[in-house]
């Protein structure tokens, strides 16, 4: 035995003294005194009324009684790391019974000694039975995973809101179980089955939305396109340049995705589709792109971005003859880094980005190969010759890319995707999530839109009128860049005016000293009915490269004393009737909530604010907190005793068993990857250097004196 200080009697004469309405409330009282004082409360034996199933007694234990038992100890075909021992056979318990007559619960036995030590205060809310999520955390967790925040953000967000770890009642661990087992339930092995009822239920609350689908000989899901009609709007508007890339594979089978996107009045981000292919042969990508125009009722864009694959180059080439072509610069340097060194690639680099004729391009890059005695048989330097009118500078320009060089458009979608997706989701997580980020962006253009039509970006009072009109005509990204080009063209002036054929030619020069002083010379050719100006060209092809004058055709309106800014000069797509002739239908993929949900959060959002103004009286907030908790303790009143908690939102697969079609669709097959790894952007090829030929990662050095002690802005030698 041990000696038994007074505060353990009496905290064993104010146990054995509790009475209890129920079994539950015996089982809370113990847990809550066994956090207190440092341990972890089980369900032990309990005893039935003879000949009946109703319980007459119950016993809580410690949860360290007992040993494990010897058969584990024993066993050597464990693939699994054993968990580490926990019972102890620790005897301290309390047994509760029923006293029938009073219809109350009494303490029959009470052991409150512990063979093991207990657990520190800070460590109590750690401990199994103390860790418990209640349907409200869950309901709460799925709301904010719909939001977007991944599950350690919640576990945040949850321990900001109650004040810190030990009061949440669950941690990280329970709340990546809960969305494991939720998903889980979810899907049910059905997923292809499910993502197309989905796509069915999607197709009946929008007549437009469009979805297309193929399958393998044995029925598993092949190829899976979809677009809404909000997406075929803004292609209608905004497709005149396609971008995407597939190098994510964001879902349980390594099946590349691939994001359809471009750029919209205000310059930003927006999706025109979304692809899933099985493979990325020639094949598939043609089946995926036949099916990408034929949702967008057959109009071809004008230009496509797209990263280096050869797949995809053959099926662009096959199905869209018409469409320029150009290649996604991001992966340009990545292959540069690769094959080649500096000071070769800074040369390289010139060779990509520099303006320049085509002659001279030709002859920088004979001298190139000369310089760096690049032969015939390098492979990669022969290919990206072969392939130089898709990436040079020299040879896009003038092509209609809207000043994009790569397709960080579809990269900044799927950065958005990857903040939440990983390589075990389904593919009804990955079509949630996707059309959730759609959702984001679409709300944010509407934001946009609203500020646009409300409002005038601000001119100083001294700006010129083009400048001034430029406000009314543009949306404010836009105006941005069209005002640079206004205010730079202050540095041109025009030296010489000739008419050639109901042309008018202005030969437009830099000022003396302007911009670095050389003498450039630009001549812009303009035509005219009347006094209005009706089209207009420059040799610097801004305008047919991004649908935006340049300084030199501004040059010519002031010189000309143009007001404003003529029609030809404007293209629609840049200003805020660029959907004028379209309804829009931004908020079309609504969840669908159930009752008890949808009551739960009605209840919650009123609460929240009652609850703050009640919280401004100490007597008031006593007042309500004892009325909750008696709610929270009493019996549970449940009208829809059939319905089971959702939790989310009622997924459409759930509610779609009338859309079924007749013949099951099987989960894709898992296949091999190509090119990037799951999950992962593809790696810069200067991080996997080192994993594929064992070099070295180079030190780096000063660029003044090339000692690896300092950088060149802290060079000793600067100074002297």
């Amino acid at each position: 035995g041990h000696s038994v200080s007074l505060e353990e009697i009496e905290e064993y004469h104010i146990m054995v003294s509790q009475m209890f309405a129920s079994e539950n409330q015996g089982y809370e009282h113990y847990n809550r005194y066994a956090r207190a004082k440092g341990f972890s409360v089980r369900l032990d034996d309990k005893e039935y009324v003879k000949g009946t199933r109703e319980v007459k007694a119950r016993r809580f234990c410690c949860s360290k009684e007992g040993h494990r038992l010897e058969k584990y100890f024993q066993a050597t075909d464990q693939k699994r790391e054993p968990r580490a021992l926990t019972r102890c056979g620790c005897k301290a318990m309390l047994e509760i019974q029923h006293d029938a007559g009073r219809g109350r619960w009494f303490v029959k036995k009470f052991v409150d000694v512990h063979n093991h030590p207990l657990a520190d205060p800070d460590q109590s809310a750690f401990l199994r039975s103390h860790r418990r999520m209640n349907d409200a955390h869950k309901a709460d967790a799925v709301e904010y995973g719909l939001g977007g925040l991944r599950t350690f953000q919640i576990m945040n967000v949850a321990e900001k809101q109650h004040g810190g770890y030990p009061h949440v009642g669950y941690i990280s661990r329970d709340l990546y179980n809960f969305f494991a087992r939720y998903k889980k339930k979810r899907i049910l092995g059905r997923d292809a089955d499910f993502v197309l009822n989905h796509m069915r239920v999607q197709e009946e609350r929008d007549a437009e939305f469009f979805f297309k689908y193929t399958t393998d000989d044995e029925g598993h899901l092949r190829n899976l396109f979809w677009a809404d009609s909000q997406s075929q709007i803004d292609y209608e508007a905004f497709g005149d340049v396609v971008v995407f890339d597939s190098t994510y594979r964001v879902n349980r089978y390594n099946l590349p995705s691939v994001a359809f996107v471009g750029l919209n009045h205000h310059r930003s981000t927006i999706v025109f589709g979304i692809g899933v292919v099985s493979d990325e042969t020639h094949k598939s990508y043609e089946c995926l792109l036949q099916t990408f125009v034929e949702a967008m009722g057959h109009k071809e864009p004008i230009s496509v971005i797209t990263d280096g694959d050869s797949a995809m180059r053959k099926a662009i080439r096959k199905i869209l003859p018409r469409t320029d072509h150009r290649l996604c610069s991001w992966h340009i340097e990545q292959n540069m880094i690769r094959h080649l060194r500096n000071p070769m690639l800074d040369d390289f680099r010139k060779l990509i980005y520099c303006r320049m004729g085509v002659y001279q391009f030709e002859k920088s890059w004979a001298e190139f190969k000369v310089n760096y005695e690049i032969k015939e048989e390098n492979e990669w330097m022969s290919r990206m010759y072969k392939l130089r009118k898709k990436w040079a500078a020299a040879y896009t320009k003038g092509r209609y890319f809207l000043g994009m060089q790569s397709n960080q458009r579809s990269e900044s979608l799927n950065s958005r995707l990857h903040n939440h997706l990983d390589r075990k989701m389904s593919l009804v997580d990955v079509v949630e999530h996707t059309e959730h980020c759609i959702s984001r962006m679409r709300r944010n253009e509407a934001e946009l839109d609203a500020i646009c039509s409300q409002s005038v970006p601000f001119t100083r009072i001294d700006a010129c009128l083009l400048e001034i009109n430029a406000a009314r005509i543009y949306t404010p990204k836009i105006f941005k860049m069209v005002r640079d080009c206004i205010r730079r063209s202050c540095a041109w002036v025009i030296q010489e005016q000739t008419t050639v054929n109901d042309l008018v030619r202005y030969e437009v020069v830099l000022k003396d000293g302007a911009e670095g002083g050389s003498r450039r010379l630009f001549s812009v050719e303009c035509s005219f009915d009347g006094s209005l100006m009706n089209g207009a060209f420059c040799p610097c092809r801004k305008m047919e490269c991004e649908a935006i004058p340049c300084a030199h055709i501004f040059a010519v309106l002031v010189f000309v004393r143009a007001a404003t800014i003529p029609p030809c000069c404007v293209s629609k797509r840049w200003t805020m009737e660029a959907k004028a002739a379209f309804v829009s239908v931004r908020n079309a993929n609504t969840h669908v909530w159930s009752e008890e949900m949808s009551r739960y959060r009605e209840l919650r959002n009123i609460a929240s604010i009652a609850l703050f103004k009640v919280s401004k009286s100490g007597e008031r907030s006593q007042e309500v907190k004892d009325y909750l908790q008696s709610i929270i303790d009493g019996p549970i009143e449940n009208d829809d005793n059939t319905e089971e908690t959702t939790f989310g939102p009622i997924p459409s697969h759930y509610t779609a068993a009338s859309h079924a079609s007749a013949d099951r669709v099987l989960d894709p097959k898992i296949v091999d990857t190509k090119g990037a790894p799951c999950k992962k952007r593809m790696k810069p090829f200067h991080e996997t250097l080192r994993e594929t030929n064992g070099r070295k990662k180079r030190t780096r050095r000063c660029g003044q004196c090339k000692s690896s002690e300092h950088d060149r802005r802290r060079c000793p030698d600067l100074g002297k």
